[in-house]
């Protein structure tokens, strides 16, 4: 056998000893037995009184159900993946709930995703918003996320959450729903101590620069307006308030997907960077979106993955850390696309990422990796 077989990728960085999240994951802390939090998290999840939780999540929902004029009762941002796929189901069809779903359009969606997308809002028969930013727009926000947080996706990260909160002001609709919890991602949650929802939100998780941040020689105000967050008196005007399913209801993504399949025809594809095949289906720069993952930080979905699934007991350890060194350092075919729509030369990719490597606990990912040409 390989003597290989079973390590991780780089050698000189620390790994949670359960799973194969590295140290460099954004807000991750092991304990003193070196162990990471969402292995703790996935503990503590077992240990939940789940019909507790549910007695609460029915609570909330009650609260709400009627109380905005628009006559819904809450509003649900969906993209058409298994998770807001599932949301609904969850709400229209448990809860009865009246629900006003919304879309951003990142303009990448699928041809698997636009169907998926098409098939909840025939199944669950509910009222529809979504927008979608011009083109040009969007090219260059691309290319300027790049520059600025390491990966292509600001205005999908902006928009997830500026356009649910607009509309929410906008039909005084005051709570809106997502699906899984963040609480098995990183460090920076768990199920005793959920991160609160706020205007700020998505902005902290992810896009980390506000839409007024994003303006420059070559993007105005005016084209960035429609990721310009509600005022925060706007926010308590209404009193927003959001909420995960994940944190109230037991979320097994996987047995989720296969009821949402079997059930409704939600559609599986093979996705980039990783070996799930229901994972960000909708979106055809996933596997981007996780390569520049992987460039800045030396892991990839494939990681995040593989460390779910041996949690849940599915693979060993070993057998995860094969899955990511297979996946993650694989280049993504879509990059090409990328280049092509943003106008940047491939050299000049590689070079934006040198300069977003992760610097993490006196680790240079630099020098820790020989896989990828750019960790040399």
């Amino acid at each position: 056998m390989d003597n290989d077989y079973g390590k991780p990728l780089l050698p000189n960085v620390q790994y949670c000893v359960r799973c194969c999240m590295p140290v460099t994951a954004e807000g991750l802390q092991f304990d003193e037995m070196g162990i990471c939090q969402p292995c703790r998290s996935s503990e503590q999840k077992i240990h939940i009184n789940w019909i507790e939780r549910e007695k609460m999540l029915r609570k909330i929902l009650e609260e709400n159900r009627g109380k905005s004029k628009s006559g819904y009762d809450v509003i649900v941002p969906i993209s058409g993946g298994k998770d807001s796929a599932f949301q609904l189901h969850i709400l229209t069809q448990v809860y009865k709930m009246r629900c006003l779903a919304v879309t951003f359009s990142h303009n990448w969606y699928s041809d698997i995703g636009k169907k998926n997308l098409q098939m909840c809002l025939e199944k669950f028969n509910v009222d529809h918003i979504m927008f979608t930013p011009n083109h040009n727009t969007i090219n260059k926000l691309a290319r300027e996320s790049l520059y600025k947080i390491g990966d292509s996706c600001w205005h999908c990260h902006a928009g997830v959450g500026a356009f649910p909160l607009k509309a929410a002001v906008f039909y005084e609709i005051p709570l809106l729903v997502w699906g899984e919890s963040v609480s098995e991602s990183d460090g920076r949650a768990t199920y005793e101590e959920p991160i609160k929802f706020d205007r700020d939100y998505f902005t902290k998780i992810s896009a980390r620069f506000y839409a007024e941040e994003m303006v420059g020689k070559n993007i105005t105000i005016e084209e960035v307006s429609p990721f310009v967050l509600p005022s925060y008196n706007d926010i308590e005007r209404v009193g927003i308030k959001g909420i995960h399913l994940g944190d109230y209801i037991f979320w097994d993504d996987e047995r989720q997907m296969e009821f949402m399949r079997d059930k409704y025809g939600w559609q599986e594809l093979t996705v980039e960077g990783t070996y799930k095949r229901f994972k960000s289906v909708e979106c055809k720069m996933t596997g981007l979106h996780d390569y520049t993952k992987f460039l800045k930080r030396g892991f990839g979905r494939g990681t995040d993955h593989a460390s779910r699934d041996v949690r849940a007991g599915l693979l060993t350890r070993e057998e995860g850390f094969e899955l990511a060194k297979k996946y993650d350092t694989q280049k993504p075919e879509i990059l090409d696309w990328y280049l092509e729509k943003t106008g940047l030369t491939e050299q000049e990719f590689f070079e934006i990422m040198k300069g977003h490597r992760e610097k993490t606990m006196g680790v240079n990912l630099s020098n820790a990796c020989t896989e990828c040409n750019i960790f040399k």
